[in-house]
């Protein structure tokens, strides 16, 4: 192609090769290293004057050291009078940091676009971005392609019996990107999700603890003007280093509470609707048979017998439980939707929310490590979906830590009673050992994902699961298209 110089990083070089030999051309002369001091230094070393420039660019092991290289790349190339400047970026590093995990978290993903925009980039050619939003946070023309068409082939081609097989997500952010493989190959999906178990008592909300007493009737005329519980709040306050209780007792009326949505009545059960579940016990619905619970305790699946390891729920002391009195005495029978009721109001952790809010769903790829997250702590793992007897397809955008991918394995063939699993994502990260821990689970058969994050050639030859597809052929055509200013849409919809 004439016009075209395609310089290649440090990051993926053996990438940048296959496209440029797909293309027909040798990626141009740069000079890339360091100063003694660290420094990352670039010389280009052709004419770049009124020329489209491509610069094949991945994420790394030396995410950093990649990112600068091309942000230097980049302005080198634009103060050469280059005509363009395309970054092609098959994965697109901080893909994950796209929102506030805290309240002082930073948007680093938008912070990089920034910079790619400062630097002097013009178009940006990237592949299954973590969260498509992002597209957003730049200012220039982005193309953000799918290797699901590429995936989709090779499972056609290379699994046995893949008509009769299930898709699965291992989480609930990653079910849009499950459910577009499964129409794709016209397959069911499923779904794996884990919650940590919370202990039901005590229920502690900062230094109080809340209960209700039964209040018994008397036979009075007066009985009638009583109410039939009451709310108590005790509080502890400590002076001089004791311990020391002071009750203060305020008594509200079930219509104030239910006017506050603290308490809602219980409807009776012959004017409410009966949920799935209940129905399931009187019809026999055969869809309750497709969820599946199982117990993971630092991260592997274990039975139900096995010795909890989670936090206890045997009160501290000087607490109460709902269901007993300051003295500790059982007190009156509670009706439990009360307790429900007031626990879902009251019962919500700052540390589990995502500011404040809602819980971060949206996490969909391997953040085992993010802040407040205990490996060791107990957690409940929900398989949904019919996989007996037939080949999972476990599919997420990246593996980065083998975790989630473990557990989900461990659960759709020792709960699920799956014959064979596929783990398969877009981008392989194998971060701490990860590929050797997943080549160390039985459960999981074989490891497929594309060469967008380059794989050492020694770490690739001693894994016997590890299937890397070649997507070059869609970056090389995506470059071509771009440079003859042909439509790039036919390549978000490959016919396979």
């Amino acid at each position: 192609m004439r016009g075209v110089q395609i310089f290649s990083g440090t990051s993926h070089p053996s990438l940048a090769e296959t496209i440029c030999e797909r293309l027909g051309t040798q990626p141009a002369r740069a000079n890339l290293g360091k100063f003694s001091n660290g420094e990352t230094r670039v010389d280009i070393g052709v004419s770049v004057r009124n020329q489209d420039v491509y610069i094949v660019q991945s994420g790394s092991g030396k995410i950093n050291d990649s990112v600068m290289e091309l942000l230097i790349m980049i302005s080198a190339c634009k103060g050469g009078s280059a005509k363009s400047i395309t970054a092609v970026m098959p994965y697109f590093p901080y893909s994950r940091q796209s929102k506030k995990k805290s309240h002082r978290g930073a948007i680093t993903a938008r912070m990089l676009a920034n910079l790619l925009s400062v630097a002097g980039v013009d178009h940006v050619i990237t592949l299954d971005l973590h969260a498509s939003q992002m597209q957003g946070f730049f200012g220039k023309p982005v193309d953000n392609l799918f290797a699901e068409p590429f995936i989709a082939r090779w499972i056609r081609m290379n699994v046995p019996s893949w008509r009769e097989a299930v898709v699965v997500s291992k989480n609930a952010g990653g079910t849009k990107r499950v459910t577009s493989l499964a129409d794709t190959l016209k397959l069911n999906f499923g779904i794996v999700t884990t919650d940590r178990r919370r202990p039901k008592v005590p229920m502690s909300m900062t230094d109080s603890t809340v209960f209700f007493d039964s209040i018994e009737e008397e036979s009075t005329t007066s009985s009638k003007d009583q109410d039939p519980f009451a709310l108590h709040i005790h509080s502890a306050a400590s002076d001089n280093g004791q311990a020391e209780e002071s009750r203060e007792e305020s008594s509200i009326n079930m219509e104030s509470l239910v006017a506050a949505n603290l308490l809602r009545p219980e409807t009776p059960t012959g004017a409410r609707r009966p949920s799935e579940l209940e129905a399931a016990h009187e019809y026999t619905d055969v869809r309750v048979q497709d969820v599946i619970t199982g117990r993971l305790v630092q991260g592997h699946l274990v039975d139900d017998d096995y010795p909890s390891t989670g936090p206890t729920s045997v009160p501290a002391s000087g607490e109460t439980t709902p269901g007993q009195n300051a003295s500790g005495e059982p007190s009156e029978a509670v009706p439990e939707s009360m307790i429900n009721s007031l626990i879902s109001t009251t019962s919500s952790l700052p540390g589990d929310h995502a500011l404040g809010g809602s819980f971060d769903a949206a996490e969909s790829s391997d953040e085992e490590g993010s802040v407040g997250r205990h490996a060791e702590q107990e957690k409940t793992i929900t398989l949904v979906g019919d996989v007996r007897n037939r080949t999972v397809f476990i599919v997420d955008d990246m593996i980065d830590k083998s975790g989630s991918w473990v557990a989900a394995a461990e659960t759709v063939v020792k709960k699920g009673g799956a014959k064979k699993v596929y783990c398969i994502a877009t981008h392989g990260l194998f971060g701490d050992e990860s590929l050797e821990q997943m080549e160390a689970c039985e459960a999981i058969d074989h490891i497929v994902v594309t060469n967008t994050f380059p794989i050492a050639p020694q770490v690739a030859k001693k894994s016997k699961k590890l299937i890397v597809i070649d997507i070059s052929s869609l970056l090389a055509e995506s470059i071509r298209r771009h440079h003859y200013g042909e439509s790039v849409s036919a390549l978000f919809h490959l016919n396979d």
